[in-house]
């Protein structure tokens, strides 16, 4: 397969995963705590064994890195070309009856990110994109290109967890800029909302894994935009244990 066909692969099956969560929230779930005491659902395994099944029986010979299977011991060493998979990004906002909750599929090259989609499953919102050559957003059968934005004159729209937020952290890395406004939003989104160009900045100062970033960092440099370790190196990927450094996204610099 070419990078198109897999992005499409990617995609049917975020579309399939997402079906099945909403079937899962509309008939109520037992939630339960994995060893890092994170939450996990019904709804992360069903989606994850539904995507993972459909990346190996269509490209056996490209591994699947999961998060519920890595959490539950299956370990797969980094190879030159792999699939990172969070089935359910949000688990907490799922959980809590918010919306913002996703599907993250990404593919990594190399040890860089060179396509993914994300999946909103109570919006019907679909992200895509491959790093070089754009990125769209589908919804309601429709498909839109996405571009990141400069920032624009009044100052910087700003992104912030909902329940992962370092309020003075983010104060000070954020002192002596024009900050016009900021936006809390949970899970893969906040990447995505920079990859359409309504917001500029996204600071993250807490953990994160590897599939947490990969697909929604493909989208997101698809378009235009970037991530990078506090630094200014790129975020890289198969990193023991799979987990990110601190990092910050941006729209397009102008």
């Amino acid at each position: 397969m070419n990078d198109s066909e897999l992005l499409e692969l990617a995609a049917g099956l975020a579309l399939s995963a997402a079906d099945l969560i909403l079937a899962i929230r509309a008939r109520g779930f037992a939630v339960s705590r994995k060893a890092d005491r994170s939450l996990v659902t019904e709804a992360d395994n069903a989606s994850e064994t539904l995507i993972a099944s459909g990346l190996r029986g269509a490209v056996p010979d490209i591994p699947v890195v999961a998060e519920e299977e890595a959490a539950a011991g299956l370990v797969i060493a980094a190879s030159p070309s792999f699939w990172l998979v969070d089935p359910l990004d949000g688990t907490r906002e799922f959980t809590d009856g918010n919306d913002d909750f996703a599907v993250n599929i990404g593919l990594v090259r190399g040890g860089k990110i060179v396509l993914g989609v994300v999946g909103v499953p109570a919006t019907g919102e679909l992200f895509g994109g491959i790093v070089g050559v754009g990125a769209w957003k589908r919804q309601g059968g429709v498909e839109t290109p996405v571009r990141a934005r400069a920032v624009p004159a009044e100052g910087l729209t700003v992104l912030a967890s909902r329940h992962h937020g370092d309020t003075g952290r983010l104060d000070a890395f954020l002192a002596g800029r024009v900050v016009a406004k900021t936006m809390n939003f949970g899970s893969s989104l906040k990447f995505c909302r920079l990859a359409e160009g309504i917001a500029d900045l996204y600071p993250r100062f807490g953990r994160t894994m590897e599939w947490d970033t990969a697909a929604p960092q493909a989208v997101l440099e698809a378009a235009g935009g970037t991530v990078c370790t506090l630094d200014g190196q790129p975020m890289r990927y198969g990193k023991p244990g799979w987990e990110n450094p601190f990092f910050v996204c941006t729209g397009i610099k102008s």
